[in-house]
């Protein structure tokens, strides 16, 4: 079995995941009351019609439906949340909030993983209580057609053969899920950080374009420069490779390629990371991606994973980012309150 057919497989097998959690949810009166209304809702318009390359919300009539909560766990550092929202009929996006004890109105990090990562990691203790050292919330979540979010779709779909809808849409999901955030009232989310791996590097991009909530950015090779990427990258089986360089499918991507929305991310705090030895992103992709990055942005570069690992070992894997949104200025409002 080849490495992407494996990777749809275990795909296939979170939706079972996904199902006992629909019964966990419906446990609660208030949970059946937040599914009735969505049930209401969703009899109302159940085909939503998302334009992907249109990437600000603020353009786009998503209309989030009341969060349901699936449960809260309580550890000595830090209590996880599992907060289930929904703006598209049949696609609902499950995000962890985790937050430190003892901490007013922590500030926020968002987490995105590249494809093909799942929620475990969300679930572990270890991390949750890595994410949130230093009194900063933790907010993991996943891109779509990944993980547990790859449901009800054709066994030819997948990431890429999907990429505007798995970029576009991801992108739409940072922004419904900043929206949230701030409404929850006991977070600082006006003004937050990011990290993100491949792929949710990409997206994290893409979102900090059109919402200047996102302030800092940390990414750790990024995907983009779609037609060198799709050419050479051993992600991509050689049998679908062809379909995907056809200009039709390369056109509707070229406006979701973070090399193009970088140069415009003057205002913000950025690092990104490289590692010279990781083949996903190949290496003429990566310097094109590097040369756009704006001139007050940083680009770190590390020989092997070896090498990334013992960097991270000595200062902390997201200590940067979290001490560029301590001392960021959290504006009174939210600077995009007038795009919702």
């Amino acid at each position: 079995m080849s490495s992407i057919s494996s990777v749809k497989y275990l795909s296939r097998m979170s939706t079972c995941l996904a199902l006992m959690f629909c019964l966990v949810l419906s446990a609660s009166a208030q949970q059946a009351e937040s599914a009735e209304k969505a049930e209401r809702v969703g009899n109302i318009d159940t085909t939503i019609h998302e334009d992907w390359t249109t990437l600000s919300v603020g353009k786009l009539d998503l209309k989030a439906l009341p969060p349901m909560m699936g449960g809260k766990y309580e550890a000595p550092t830090f209590t996880r949340e599992l907060v289930r929202l929904q703006w598209r009929s049949g696609n609902p996006v499950d995000i962890f909030v985790v937050l430190p004890k003892r901490v007013s109105k922590p500030r926020v990090v968002l987490y995105l993983y590249s494809f093909p990562s799942d929620e475990a990691r969300f679930r572990n203790d270890e991390w949750c209580k890595a994410a949130t050292e230093g009194g900063f919330a933790a907010v993991g979540f996943l891109s779509a057609l990944t993980g547990e979010r790859y449901q009800g779709r054709a066994m030819t779909h997948w990431f890429v053969s999907e990429l505007q809808e798995s970029l576009g849409a991801t992108t739409h999901d940072v922004q419904m899920i900043l929206n949230y955030l701030e409404q929850r009232g006991d977070l600082t989310a006006g003004r937050v950080a990011m990290y993100g791996q491949g792929s949710g590097a990409s997206i994290a991009l893409l979102a900090a374009s059109v919402d200047p909530r996102i302030a800092v950015l940390d990414l750790l090779d990024p995907w983009g420069d779609w037609p060198e990427w799709i050419q050479r990258s051993p992600l991509i089986p050689d049998e679908e490779r062809a379909g995907f360089l056809r200009s039709a499918f390369l056109d509707k991507v070229a406006a979701l390629d973070p090399v193009k929305v970088l140069p415009s991310l003057g205002d913000r705090t950025l690092r990104i990371q490289q590692v010279s030895a990781d083949p996903i992103t190949p290496k003429a992709a990566k310097d094109k991606i590097a040369a756009a990055i704006p001139p007050q942005g940083r680009l770190v570069t590390y020989d092997t994973p070896a090498s990334l690992r013992k960097a991270w070992q000595e200062k902390g894997l997201w200590n940067w980012a979290k001490e560029q949104l301590r001392f960021s200025v959290v504006p009174p409002t939210s600077t995009v309150a007038a795009e919702r």
